[in-house]
């Protein structure tokens, strides 16, 4: 089985934790208890086992209300990372059916690496909440989780999918702060933008793909990242409404085309979308239309965002089927795409987009391919 290349797609079930998973007992570092909220001695082995510490500069006088929900969203997102990180070092410790491997020296060497990946996440999300504390804001808790991966590859690369949308939307982030003129946030943000692009490298070459996805990452907003993390939530389970982090959620845009190794080939060609629609109520004067004023959105690498117009469009109830081109040759659309359904085909920033999307994000990777190599031997 071949897990789709856009989160969109993902509907297999084969995992569920929450962000304190049991783990296996292995002589492994990790404490299963030692988040969200660790003890002094907890948070020190955090740091040992992460390579380094939480900064401690002095935290700034002041955020703005914007600034402040970014960073709830950071702090939501990490807490799913953990989680997922906790969930696949299980899997494979324990060498659950998909996830065993031959070679146990190859084992042992990625479950060392996802281990410091884990605890660099767990300081990601409390440095997150430190800064929410700290100026008496709402600090989100977390959640129980639903992972699609039955096999270590599909994991890998289901991380090497959602980091990509992190790295955009952490410009959405430092973007956001800066405007606000909260810059005593940029540097730790960028900071951790920087470790995440490390980790997306990582992933790439485990996956025989270049480790350095486009010159410029393609940018993301946090309407978009909140709304894609919502289908592995399982529902209810988090222990506060979501409506107390004040991001917009969009039902998800479904990409149809491409899954698996092949991804979506680098050429012109039209795509197929899927999404439901019941209960947009922007969304219903186009209900049973032909898709006229109807437009996918791109967001790809750091051009202005770009649209098509749709066609082929099938309804069946509040559910739209469409077709829309993939301007690749254009655009240079290597490596991940961000779409939308929008209402409008014009934007001057991705800021403005969410404001006309009934739909989003459907993510698209165009296939990047090379050889791969175990490493330098000399």
């Amino acid at each position: 089985m071949h897990l789709p290349v856009v989160i969109s797609a993902l509907t297999v079930l084969s995992g569920l934790a929450t962000a304190i998973p049991v783990v296996s007992s292995r002589d492994s570092h990790i404490d299963a208890s030692d988040f969200p909220n660790p003890s002094a001695d907890q948070l020190q082995a955090i740091f040992k086992v992460a390579d380094g510490k939480l900064g401690n500069a002095p935290p700034p006088p002041k955020l703005d209300k914007g600034t402040l929900t970014a960073l709830q969203f950071v702090a939501f997102n990490e807490q799913f990372e953990v989680a997922f990180f906790s969930s696949l070092i299980n899997n494979i410790t324990h060498e659950v059916a998909g996830f065993e491997f031959e070679n146990a020296k190859k084992k042992e060497e990625l479950l060392d690496i996802l281990e410091t990946v884990l605890a660099q996440e767990k300081l990601h999300a409390i440095n997150a909440a430190n800064s929410l504390k700290k100026f008496e804001t709402f600090v989100p808790q977390p959640c129980k989780y639903r992972f699609p991966s039955t096999t270590t590859k599909q994991a890998i690369q289901l991380a090497e999918l959602f980091t990509a949308l992190v790295l955009g939307t952490l410009q959405d982030v430092t973007f956001l702060a800066a405007k606000n003129g909260d810059a005593g946030t940029v540097r730790g943000v960028a900071s951790s933008l920087g470790q995440e692009g490390e980790q997306e490298g990582f992933y790439r070459i485990l996956l025989s793909k270049k480790p350095s996805e486009k010159p410029f990452l393609t940018t993301n907003v946090l309407p978009f990242a909140f709304s894609a993390l919502q289908q592995f939530i399982v529902p209810g389970s988090c222990p506060f409404p979501l409506k107390d982090i004040p991001l917009p959620i969009f039902p998800i845009l479904n990409v149809l085309t491409g899954s698996g190794e092949s991804a979506i080939e680098s050429r012109d060609q039209y795509l197929t979308f899927k999404t439901d629609l019941s209960g947009v109520e922007a969304a219903k004067k186009y209900y049973n239309g032909n898709g006229e004023g109807l437009y996918i959105t791109y967001f790809s690498g750091q051009l202005v965002p770009f649209s098509v117009p749709i066609q082929n469009v099938k309804w069946s109830g509040e559910t739209v089927t469409f077709d829309a081109l993939l301007p690749y040759a254009e655009n240079q659309m290597d490596g991940l795409s961000v779409a939308s359904l929008t209402t409008n085909n014009t934007f001057a920033a991705p800021g403005d987009v969410p404001s006309f999307t009934l739909a989003a994000p459907g993510l698209i990777q165009v296939a990047d391919r090379t050889k791969a190599w175990d490493g330098i031997s000399a």
